[in-house]
């Protein structure tokens, strides 16, 4: 029974996810009845995942990649969804987040094996972790990009939450640049150095509208 207690504490711990709104869309004021989980968010960075990799030639285990995407997020059943915009350090972020994962994942016999991964992921050195960081990130800025397009974001500079106090997105709002989307972009177009491919999928995607085009995809079927 002890097995079984075991994956059952895990499984019931680990899908919870599906109640934790990802806190991104929160602050960016996101106007829709319905936002996206964290578990969501893990689906997404799945597919986006398999998706890359079947097109592109990427050299990755993608096993790899997709357990790291599963697994990294698991922190967040503790922590929260903690932003860059939330005044915790990467590194302060990574250390609190490394113990909650030791607590999520319990006695069940492939513990070291996810742990690991999650350092690897946090450190984005080998090609595997750069892959899965990058689809992380690249899946918020369509997801962004998506909610844009379909109208439910409007830049609020007098919001009280903590995205239009950073000055570097202040900076751009007095600028005039009025898209929620196109401000982060900017924001976090150069955590795509690491990859070129990454970076041009950012940039095509700017320039498309991913609302007409989902649009177009369904009526398709």
């Amino acid at each position: 029974m002890e097995k079984t207690e075991n994956f059952l504490r895990f499984y019931l711990l680990a899908t919870s996810l599906k109640h934790k709104i990802r806190q991104g869309y929160i602050y960016w004021n996101v106007e829709s009845d319905r936002r996206e989980s964290v578990a969501e968010h893990v689906y997404d960075t799945c597919i986006l995942a398999i998706s890359i990799y079947s097109e592109f030639e990427v050299n990755i285990n993608l096993n790899k990649v997709l357990k790291m995407l599963i697994i990294h997020e698991l922190e967040e059943i503790i922590i929260g969804d903690i932003t860059p915009f939330d005044g915790i350090t990467l590194e302060e972020k990574n250390e609190i987040g490394r113990k909650a994962v030791i607590s999520i994942l319990g006695d069940i016999q492939d513990k070291e094996e996810y742990l690991s991964l999650t350092d690897e992921f946090n450190a984005i050195k080998t090609p595997e972790a750069i892959f899965a960081y990058l689809c992380d990130k690249l899946d918020f800025d369509i997801q962004m990009k998506l909610y844009d397009d379909s109208g439910l974001i409007r830049i609020d500079k007098n919001s009280d939450s903590p995205v239009y106090k950073n000055e570097d997105i202040k900076k751009m709002i007095d600028k005039g640049i009025t898209k929620a989307s196109d401000i982060f972009y900017l924001f976090d177009k150069s955590r795509y150095e690491k990859s070129e491919l990454f970076s041009e999928i950012l940039d095509y995607i700017q320039t498309i509208n991913l609302k007409e085009l989902l649009d177009n995809y369904l009526n398709s079927i």
